[in-house]
């Protein structure tokens, strides 16, 4: 079956959707987007995405492109049309189209555009008993990466001089070596002691729904959260290391710049972690 998207209105086959050349989020990045994860029917998290695209949306001065309660049922209806039982679903909304001007027009219409696509819960899984490997890189992107903005230039950096270096993932860092985020995840260390560490997400990085979704999984597995900064060194030695983020839920670190966390391998913590994930997330149906 071909992949079909939501356009502006309009539901349209994927080789076909198409967004004007003077929309401001091709010539400006001047939109924001979001990504759920698709689980065995449902869509997960979808109110605190939506939650977190309002805050978006509102920090740029943006308006909603539909109502807020007619997007669930676009969101469903693209996973329904692309018959995605697991994979993700993606939106995105740019201030519109007008002529290209730094600022704001009158009277634009916000785009909306969303896509689904499927993806293998099974390959996942083996991703994860395998762990993944970190590369650092100097943090060098603008200050409000707490809006889920679609300006991602360093991060496409970043990830592709990960993946040169054999990495799956990279890591900014700040000029004291206190590790921020990764290019599209969220970092966590686990501490000798069992404690998960991550940084706060009140500045300097992204408020990750799954990370917050974690906070709640860790409480019901009776593990202890502190929120703290942490360096690249005291990552290195830490019992775990893990990701988040809704395409990766929870995936183990089992290297950092080419240095073995703990054995190689990943760890107990985090894979309990992964597997109670989807008995606490709130579920949409599809």
């Amino acid at each position: 079956m071909p992949r079909i998207a939501y356009v502006n209105g309009r539901y349209v086959a994927h080789a076909d959707a198409f967004v004007h050349i003077e929309d401001r989020g091709y010539q400006f990045a001047d939109g924001v987007y979001e990504v759920c994860e698709v689980a065995r029917g449902f869509i997960v998290d979808m109110p605190r995405h939506l939650g977190r695209l309002n805050r978006s949306l509102t920090e740029l001065s943006i308006d909603w492109p539909v109502t807020r309660g007619v997007l669930p049922i676009i969101l469903r209806e693209v996973v329904r049309r692309n018959h995605v039982t697991d994979g993700l679903v993606y939106l995105q909304v740019t201030r519109g189209v007008a002529s290209r001007d730094f600022v704001f027009p009158a009277g634009t219409k916000p785009s909306l555009v969303v896509t689904a696509r499927k993806a293998d819960p099974a390959a996942a899984a083996k991703r994860a008993e395998g762990g993944i490997k970190v590369l650092t890189v100097p943090e060098n992107r603008w200050d409000r990466v707490d809006i889920k903005s679609v300006g991602l230039l360093p991060n496409v950096l970043a990830k592709q001089k990960a993946k040169e270096a054999g990495a799956q993932e990279a890591w900014f860092i700040d000029a004291d070596g206190t590790v921020k985020e990764g290019g599209s995840s969220n970092a966590w260390i686990i501490t000798r002691d069992g404690v998960l560490v991550t940084r706060p997400a009140e500045h300097g990085i992204l408020r990750g729904i799954t990370r917050t979704t974690l906070f709640e999984v860790a409480a019901k597995l009776g593990l202890k959260i502190e929120e703290r900064g942490f360096s690249v060194a005291e990552a290195k030695a830490a019992r775990e290391v893990f990701i988040s983020s809704a395409t990766t839920i929870a995936m183990p670190v089992v290297a950092i710049d080419g240095a073995p966390v703990a054995n190689g391998h990943p760890g107990s913590i985090t894979l309990s972690l992964r597997q109670a994930f989807f008995d606490v997330a709130e579920k949409s149906p599809a």
